[in-house]
């Protein structure tokens, strides 16, 4: 995810995140995180309500994801997170027609935990940097350049901890920010 947010930015990353990839690193697959993040009916523990605002339209897919709240891990690969045991999940659904639109997402346990969350509206299942939203847990103004991993860093308590996201989409040629409706 961190080379991919990058490249759409066309930000430089450091050549260690260039490198090749690790002994038995396996690609990730737009599956990988689902099953830990599903939430289920009358479960109890630890998990996190995401409230979505400020869609652009109802069209696609929203994609949530759990991050680990520090900076060196806070949009790292998916595969290289899980396969050194560290918290990484993904909801994806399509967006309702209508009504409140919101996200089930499991976490390992309480603790600091960092959110991104993706309006994919034309389900490509890839980031449209002119057409696709994004938003971070805590909300931060965004540039051309990701948020810091403190500034999005949110508490998850052992039971259902709520979090509203506000989608932010482009507006000219540096910045991103909410529909103005």
């Amino acid at each position: 995810m961190k080379r991919a947010f990058a490249v759409l930015l066309g930000l430089a990353l450091p050549a260690p995140l260039l490198a090749a990839s690790p002994p038995g690193y396996i690609p990730s697959t737009p599956d990988l995180g689902k099953a830990e993040a599903q939430c289920r009916p009358n479960e109890a523990g630890p998990a996190v309500l995401v409230l979505a605002t400020g869609l652009k339209d109802r069209k696609g897919k929203l994609k949530a994801e759990l991050y680990p709240a520090n900076e060196e891990d806070f949009l790292a690969d998916d595969n290289v997170l899980i396969m050194a045991g560290k918290p990484f999940r993904r909801v994806e659904m399509a967006v309702p027609p209508s009504g409140p639109v919101q996200l089930c997402i499991r976490v390992p346990g309480p603790g600091n935990y960092a959110l991104i969350l993706l309006h994919d509206r034309d389900s490509n299942r890839k980031f449209g940097l002119s057409t696709d939203g994004i938003a971070f847990s805590n909300n931060p103004k965004l540039g051309l350049s990701k948020p810091k991993a403190e500034a999005v860093t949110f508490k998850a308590g052992s039971g259902l901890t709520t979090e509203t996201l506000r989608l932010n989409y482009r507006r000219g040629l540096f910045s991103f920010g909410p529909v103005d409706k």
